[in-house]
């Protein structure tokens, strides 16, 4: 039986309009705070350890599931304000489920 996995939302912005972006930015936390997930990272000068990064902020967040995730970002309320952070921002967004901890111990004590 498999269970539901937590998932992390990471998402890169490049801001086109800060002032708008700044709109979106504003509204947030009272839209989020109403879901399930939580606020992990938000940050917009993020230690580049290897390769090249010119974005200007890195947001990632997690969620007990991804029925949990999508609940949030298709809500009416997150969609009415998220036309302000695709006005103001260009983003990559990936959804990534954490890892199985169980199955990793499995395939280590199978080796």
């Amino acid at each position: 039986m498999r269970f539901p996995m937590t998932v992390y939302a990471i998402a890169q912005f490049e801001y086109t309009n800060k002032e708008i972006y700044s709109r979106y930015t504003a509204k947030f936390w009272d839209v989020f705070k109403n879901f399930q997930g939580e606020l992990l990272v938000n940050d917009e000068n993020p230690t580049v350890l290897e390769g090249e990064w010119n974005k200007s902020k890195m947001v990632v967040m997690s969620f007990p599931s991804k029925p949990a995730f999508i609940e949030w970002a298709t809500s009416p309320e997150y969609l009415a304000i998220s036309k302000d952070r695709q006005a103001g921002a260009n983003a990559t967004i990936v959804l990534c489920e954490a890892a199985d901890i169980a199955s990793l111990a499995q395939l280590s004590t199978a080796a």
